[in-house]
């Protein structure tokens, strides 16, 4: 059983920038693909970013640029780093791993808004 606890959302100003984190129990870290869902008010959960275990990397479209997705396997921690926020990145933020199961991360609100 894997448990993943995301920290790191908040209220930040358009143009501002967020670290969150994702910190995940038990021994297997290193052999999950580690990802970042979001979903906003009425509309569907999308993939923000993913990371394999070998350390690939895959972006959605509206964050490319701007988000960078990163892990480390020795703190069992996935990372995304948001620059550049807009108003339109508000959502809940959901840390997701998966090998074979899937694993979600109770997510964390991230507001951009002046």
């Amino acid at each position: 059983q894997v448990q993943l606890v995301e920290s790191g959302g908040g209220l930040v100003q358009p143009g501002g920038s967020l670290r969150l984190s994702c910190a995940a129990s038990g021994s297997i870290f290193r052999l999950l693909v580690m990802g970042w869902y979001r979903q906003a008010p009425g509309k569907q959960r999308e993939l923000v970013a993913d990371i394999t275990t070998g350390g690939s990397t895959n972006y959605a479209d509206s964050v490319k640029g701007r988000f960078t997705i990163s892990r480390d396997n020795a703190k069992n921690t996935v990372y995304l780093q948001m620059n550049s926020l807009k108003p339109e990145d508000t959502a809940v933020y959901y840390c997701n791993g998966r090998l074979g199961g899937t694993y979600w991360g109770q997510g964390t609100q991230v507001t951009v808004s002046s």
